[in-house]
């Protein structure tokens, strides 16, 4: 019963010839780790530093042991992730030590900056329960329609299987990314095209409703 029995061994034959170009493909959809605002991310309870930074890695560099984050106090650890853009977010692979230290629940939130460990009390837009994953293999979708406008993205990993501390290797976002854009444009150019239209119709108007 210690979870380890799920087929890794017998499964890598089924529909090899459709997995043929999955790594490039999939590293393109797990490149949203670009589109984060590095310079203003926090990890919150990190024993280190800057750490939390590390896990936000290429897709051919998702099982590199070099570059982790680790928890401090306990096991929790709050990622307040700031793109630079809007994204639409479609999955996360997070990966950890084939331990009790692996996070065991993720709970996600959006468009709430410097969230802090008091807001996490709120309900969450999605959360999941981990299955260990040593490897990075393991996605899970979210909600589209709950993330399909997001500019800030807070990760809650609020507890482990039973270890003092959570160890994190790789957290891979999957999505789609939009440049910011700027609307100022789009509403002046309304009013001027509305008015000779309005006027139009006044001088059209017949006098000869007037009825002494």
């Amino acid at each position: 019963m210690s979870g380890h029995g799920h087929g890794h061994g017998g499964g890598h034959h089924h529909g090899c010839c459709e997995h043929e170009h999955e790594p490039a493909e999939r590293g393109v959809e797990y490149a949203l780790f670009l589109r984060i605002d590095l310079e203003k991310m926090q990890c919150l309870n990190e024993s280190r530093d800057g750490d939390g930074k590390l896990v936000f890695k290429p897709w051919d560099q998702r099982t590199d042991r070099e570059k982790f984050v680790e928890s401090d106090a306990d096991e929790e650890l709050l990622f307040n992730i700031p793109f630079t853009g809007s994204v639409k977010l479609k999955g996360i692979i997070i990966s950890g030590e084939d331990d009790e230290t692996h996070p065991a629940e993720m709970r996600l939130f959006k468009n709430i900056p410097h969230m802090s460990f008091d807001d996490t009390r709120r309900e969450p837009e999605q959360a999941f329960r981990l299955n260990r994953d040593p490897l990075a293999e393991l996605e899970y979708p979210t909600k589209i329609a709950r993330f399909s406008n997001v500019n800030h993205l807070s990760i809650h990993l609020s507890r482990n299987f039973g270890g003092e501390s959570t160890r994190v290797y790789y957290i891979g976002l999957r999505g789609e990314y939009a440049e910011a854009h700027r609307h100022e444009v789009t509403i002046c150019n309304y009013e001027a095209s509305a008015n000779p239209a309005d006027h139009k119709v006044e001088t059209m108007t017949p006098q000869t409703h007037f009825i002494s």
